[in-house]
């Protein structure tokens, strides 16, 4: 008798319309299709000081302001 399988659990993708609201927290996942940088790369320049602080709302939910990443993306231009 084979044994039963759950499909994983699947978060919904966050729409990346989300970020034209300053106030949205945005999820690691979208700031990266927004900057087109990886996570490793965002994390460097976290610490450098030359990307947005994230906001920890749990010890494994990290968020980004909107505004501030649409900032720093203006900024680079």
């Amino acid at each position: 008798m084979p044994i039963a399988t759950q499909p994983r659990s699947t978060k919904p993708a966050q729409p990346l319309e989300s970020a034209n609201n300053p106030a949205a927290l945005l999820r690691f996942s979208t700031v990266q299709a927004l900057t087109g940088l990886s996570r490793s790369t965002i994390y460097t320049r976290i610490r450098a000081k030359t990307f947005p602080e994230p906001i920890k709302l749990g010890t494994r939910c990290t968020r980004f302001r909107a505004g501030d990443v649409t900032a720093w993306l203006e900024a680079a231009e």
